[in-house]
């Protein structure tokens, strides 16, 4: 599983940053599908934990939580905090969803993933694997963005050229930057069915606040964004550079998130 963004340091906290902002959507789709004390989840491409820790909450230090990821630092790093915040109960494996390796601790009574089919070429089978990884009576929920609602009023053009610069890459590397939209469709076809429920968050925030998140993507995005021909190195960082002045310039201009939108699907029990 190719991964678009940069894996370093900067982006690990980027990541963090970026699923704290979506704790409310997450933890409100952990409470649909009613997780409870005692059970056993995965979180699929569990990057910096934070989903990890509101599972941990959820399901108590009898409950078991499973994180896995391809990026074997971001996930020791997560184990390493969840332990220290008293959540014993969490534990890493790194596993690449596109082969044909065993999950481990499957079957779980959740099986969770966020951001993880824009990151995917293939997203039917992914959609498949972790279904197989469901038990019977349990919940597979799935989150993911529809990047194409990125945008700022009044309109800047630093803004509408990272959303350029983000979709072109997302695409010219197989991925669909609406994947988000198309999970109903993905569940289908991968033969899940159509799902129990839908739910859709978007943020709508000054640009001073969402307006460095985007430079951080964009940042993240720039090595593969130039090796792919979407822009170059050089212009690359004459865009970001123009993004983050602008972000200071224009502090109370309104700016739209990606949606992220959730799917889930109970497996019917046996």
């Amino acid at each position: 599983m190719s991964y678009l963004l940069a894996r370093t340091a900067a982006d690990h906290d980027r990541q963090r940053i970026e699923a704290r902002a979506w704790e409310p959507a997450t933890g409100r789709l952990l409470d649909y599908v009613e997780l409870a004390r005692g059970d056993r989840c995965l979180d699929a491409r569990c990057g910096p934990g934070e989903t990890m820790r509101l599972m941990a909450q959820r399901v108590g230090p009898t409950g078991h939580v499973t994180g896995i990821d391809v990026d074997a630092a971001i996930g020791e790093h997560a184990i390493g905090m969840l332990h220290a915040a008293g959540h014993r109960q969490c534990n890493f494996a790194l596993v690449d969803l596109a082969t044909e390796h065993a999950i481990p601790g499957a079957p779980f009574d959740l099986v969770y993933a966020r951001l993880l089919f824009m990151r995917v070429t293939d997203p039917v089978a992914v959609v498949r694997r972790l279904w197989d990884a469901v038990a019977r009576g349990g919940h597979l929920v799935i989150q993911d963005y529809d990047v194409r609602t990125i945008d700022v009023a009044p309109p800047l053009e630093p803004v509408s050229e990272f959303r350029r610069v983000f979709i072109d890459t997302i695409t010219a590397a197989g991925r669909r930057p609406d994947v988000g939209h198309q999970l109903p469709l993905l569940l289908a076809q991968a033969g899940v069915g159509a799902p129990d429920g839908t739910d859709v968050a978007g943020r709508l925030e000054s640009l001073s606040n969402l307006g460095p998140e985007f430079a951080d993507m964009y940042r993240a995005m720039l090595p593969a964004a130039d090796s792919l021909g979407i822009t170059t190195a050089e212009r690359g960082e004459r865009d970001l550079e123009e993004l983050v002045r602008d972000v200071a310039l224009y502090p109370d201009y309104v700016a739209l998130s990606p949606l992220l939108i959730g799917v889930w699907k109970q497996k019917v029990p046996a």
